[in-house]
């Protein structure tokens, strides 16, 4: 066979590895990490970033020549750009995967552990990639569908997409315009409340707990469209089975029963919709996931074994005498691969020994290295075989985790600490597999346009450490934006910890200034005996062990006085004063690492519902149907996967026509290769296969590199990363609320009435009921509507109990946020108040919880002083009351969305230049 030539042969000369590229490509890697972190947070799935990446490469450093008059770049800086860009993406989804699972295992998530953990799983994964690249890369190219060969199909697309830019026909315009559409429409939909965030279509005809919902969210089309209708339409079947048949099973069986089925603490009839999935169906969405997880794996066991058979002989040829050292295959040297592995150990050991001891240190950083190189190499055959996207890497994280978790089982390892290391070691290798099967991709991509591998695997490697430096603090800053600090009593338990149980805990904060003890509920420090302190559990924190709450504790009492409720895996929706606080990262795939450790190491797992689980993915793989979408898809909640499953409806629809286009140049060629075969049948037949090859190969370019995928990437990264200033903007107490100011239709009230009283009349004129005091008929739709549309008026309108509260002349109110007191010096509402210390109107109910803690931390003789407040009994005639938005304008702007896809992806808009 002849050897293959890349596009820039070896003799070529070019720019390659230079301090520009290094330096966008990190960047864009940073990018793209925020984007892909958010998205595996809120629906545990991301995709590969290497392709829109290239795409500004080009499109920049075109722009940045145009205007400086400066010299373009070369395709090698190019695939540095995309190579390093690559990086960040796949750091990302390790962390959001694995370190989240620290708040369910009872620890805060610190800064230092996520970085060091990051580092070496990012390192792990290059290091462990390097001997394979002869293997897996050189030795098993081909063309598509020849036996014994790895395609990596987004390395050979992002490869024809460096190619073809190279010749001028790429742009990045699509991929901004993507960019801006998305921004736009996510913060007008989510930071301004212009448009509803999420339509919801009860099915009652089962019961009210089916609903069926979809979330107006331009980042998750543009997932659905990447990966395709296949994958997306399984998702939704997973989402169908969960919220359509499992929950409104569920409901229907035990809405007439008053007994209490474990794991939920009320009787199912008065559950939510929220709490039957939260107490049932998480934990059979788990059991899918998790059994799907090992279920991949255990297929892949014949690859396992060829792959570590490929990289032990690579590691044994790597220099030899027949070892080439031409610039196509120059890769760092095996010193590197080895000392740096060495290395890894040494410093993983010395990580872990100073929280579990030298013996569980040791061991630790053996098996992270052991399961990392296994790992790697699954990973790097199973991207070149399925690609990124649908590589399980999630799968195989499962699997190590329960491997260790298996050991340190009958080591008798099972205290905190050693569950901290467990997921220690998951987390390393979880993070390699992820960056070792991206680099495979990048290494691919850079074989066939031509690039240094030494170059690349340095490039990638300064990618992925300044995105684990960085990824930490966006993970945190993504948690502390929208974490809720509660001090309501209905949220906080009556119970106060001993002296001597307050000994046990070891961490502090400041909050409002005082410096409170911290108790997360799922560690073991108040559980388990301490003899050198003479410290014995009370048997009644045993019901806060199995919750996963966090409090501060007041150091001189003991009280309970805070509750925490962190953002990553939140279930409270609002503040104390009553402002509406959105929770959407429900972190699935990091909820089955927890469920895993605690399962095995602390006995506690339900296995009756992950067995369901488990028998669910069994009966799909007897299908014939690759479970691990559906799992996710029965996990998340259902208006995420809507949302994907609409991308994959469209990329359906656009692959179809240019799949007819593609399928007639491939015949027109087919005949002209034929004709110029004459009669000789050896020659017929090589121009058939080659013909087949090259229009597989061009379906692959058409569909991966069509204008549609370039503007579903925009609006990932659109999207996602306006999520993340959304975020961060949650941090100002002001800004959020004054963005949604005009959020809701406003209707006056007609009259002085009770807050009851006025949402009531309030909810007939909106359904155009008649004014008498009577109630529609009990049980009927309309009561059912009524009843919902009550509801919704009271969330929307809940502060107006607050801002009426008549303040007599002469109170005196304590005031939040360290200002003085305030004396009303005349007859006024409590809005009032607010107004004139706080700026605003809505923050009255703060005034009113301040008020409520201090006379309640106060002595008799001082609270006499102050003002007791009472909500108020009457609201006046012509308050202003929200309503619930229409969805109408939602469902017609995410249809331009969708039209907009639809169009870009046929070519019919911002179609690329010509291929010259």
């Amino acid at each position: 066979m002849a050897a293959f030539k890349p596009y820039v042969s070896d003799e070529q000369k070019m720019p390659e590895f230079t301090f520009s590229a290094v330096l966008l490509g990190s960047m864009l890697g940073l990018v793209f990490a925020a984007s892909s972190l958010y998205l595996v947070l809120k629906v545990g799935m991301t995709v590969s970033a290497s392709i829109p990446v290239a795409v500004l490469a080009i499109t920049l450093y075109r722009m940045f020549s145009k205007y400086t008059g400066l010299r373009q770049s070369t395709i090698l800086e190019n695939n540095i750009v995309q190579t390093a860009g690559s990086a960040g993406e796949s750091i990302a989804f390790g962390v959001g995967v694995t370190m989240p699972t620290l708040l369910l295992l009872g620890f805060d998530m610190d800064i230092t552990r996520i970085m060091i953990v990051s580092v070496f799983g990012g390192i792990l994964g290059i290091l462990a990639m390097i001997p394979l690249r002869r293997a897996f890369i050189v030795k098993m190219h081909g063309r598509p569908g020849q036996p014994g060969t790895l395609l990596y199909p987004e390395g050979t697309a992002c490869a024809q997409v460096l190619i073809s830019g190279e010749k001028a026909g790429t742009t990045g315009k699509t991929v901004f315009i993507g960019f801006g559409i998305a921004f736009l429409h996510k913060f007008i939909t989510e930071g301004m409340g212009l448009l509803m965030e999420t339509v919801k279509i009860p099915f009652q005809f089962i019961n009210k707990m089916a609903v069926f919902s979809t979330a107006m969210q331009s980042e998750l089309l543009g997932v659905g469209y990447i990966i395709g209708y296949r994958t997306s339409a399984i998702m939704m079947a997973g989402a169908v089975l969960g919220y359509l048949v499992i929950i409104p099973s569920i409901y229907f069986i035990g809405e007439s029963s008053p007994a209490i089925v474990k794991p939920g603490d009320k009787a199912i009839g008065a559950m939510s919709l929220n709490e039957i999935r939260n107490n049932y169906l998480l934990f059979i969405g788990a059991g899918c996931v998790a059994s799907a997880g090992i279920l991949s794996m255990l297929k892949t066991l014949p690859t396992i074994i060829s792959g570590v058979t490929s990289s032990l002989r690579s590691v044994g040829s790597s220099d030899d005498a027949n070892q080439t050292k031409r610039r196509t295959e120059n890769d760092m040297p095996m010193s590197v691969v080895l000392g740096g592995s060495l290395l890894l150990i040494i410093l993983l050991a010395v990580f872990m020994t100073a929280e579990v001891g030298i013996a569980a240190g040791v061991a630790g950083a053996v098996l992270v290295v052991l399961f990392g190189f296994l790992f790697v190499t699954v990973s790097a055959r199973l991207t070149g075989e399925i690609g990124s996207s649908s590589n399980p890497i999630s799968g195989m994280t499962t699997a190590t985790l329960m491997l260790t978790c298996l050991i340190f089982l009958a080591l008798g390892w099972q205290s905190s600490s050693d569950r901290l290391l467990a997921l220690s070691i998951a987390a390393v290798v979880c993070i390699a597999s992820s960056n070792g099967g991206t680099t495979a991709q990048s290494l691919k991509t850079g074989y066939l346009v031509g690039g240094t591998p030494k170059a690349m695997q340095w490039a990638i490697l300064i990618g992925a450490l300044l995105s684990a430096l960085v990824i930490g603090v966006t993970l945190i800053g993504f948690n502390a934006s929208r974490t809720i600090i509660s001090t309501k009593e209905s949220n906080l338990p009556k119970f106060e910890l001993t002296r001597q149980e307050m000994e046990q805990l070891t961490q502090s904060v400041e909050y409002q200034g005082k410096t409170y003890k911290v108790w997360h509920t799922r560690n073991d420090a108040l559980y388990e005996p301490n003899p050198a302190k003479n410290y014995k559990p009370r048997p009644e924190l045993t019901p806060f062990k199995e919750k996963r709450q966090v409090f501060y504790v007041d150091p001189q009492t003991g009280r309970l006085a805070a509750l925490r409720d962190d953002a990553i895996m939140g279930s409270l929706t609002e503040q104390d004063d009553g402002s509406y606080v959105k929770r959407e990262f429900e972190a699935p795939k990091t909820q089955v690492m927890g469920i895993v450790i605690n399962g095995v190491l602390k006995g506690d797992l339900n296995w009756s519902m992950i067995g369901i689980g488990a028998m669910i993915t069994i009966m799909l793989e007897l299908s014939g149907v690759s479970a691990l979408a559906f799992a996710v898809g029965v996990y998340v909640p259902i208006q995420y996967s809507a949302p994907i499953f609409i991308g994959g409806i469209v990329r359906w629809l656009v692959d179809r026509y240019l799949a007819k286009k593609a399928a007639e140049e491939a015949d027109q060629k087919l005949q002209a290769a034929l004709e110029a075969a004459g009669d000789d049948p050896a020659a017929r037949i090589q121009a058939e296969q080659e013909a087949k090859a090259q229009a597989e190969i061009d379906a692959i370019r058409k569909s991966e590199t069509s204008g549609g995928v370039l503007l579903a990437s925009g609006f990932i990264a659109g999207g996602s990363l306006a999520g993340v200033l959304l975020g961060f903007l949650a941090f100002s107490d002001d800004l959020p609320d004054d963005l949604r100011e005009y959020e809701y239709r406003k209707t006056a009230l007609v009259q002085n009435a009770s807050f009851e009283e006025a949402v009531s009349m309030i909810a007939r004129e909106q359904l155009h009921l008649s004014n008498d005091k009577a109630q529609p008929e009990k049980g009927t739709a309309e009561d059912k509507r009524f009843q919902e549309l009550v509801g919704e008026i009271k969330s929307l309108n809940r502060n107006l109990v607050y801002e009426f509260i008549r303040i007599p002349k002469g109170s005196l109110l304590k005031i939040p946020n360290g200002l003085p007191d305030y004396r009303a010096e005349q007859d006024m509402y409590l809005k009032d108040v607010a107004l004139a210390t706080l700026g605003r109107e809505r923050k009255a109910a703060r005034i009113f919880d301040n008020q409520e803690q201090k006379l309640a931390s106060m002595k008799p003789e001082e609270a006499t002083k102050y003002y007791a407040l009472q909500p108020a009994a009457i609201i006046p005639k012509d308050t202003a009351f929200n309503l619930p938005a229409k969805p109408w304008s939602a469902l017609i702007g995410f249809g331009v969305l969708c039209a907009l896809l639809i169009l870009v992806g046929l070519g019919k808009l911002f179609p690329a230049p010509p291929e010259s």
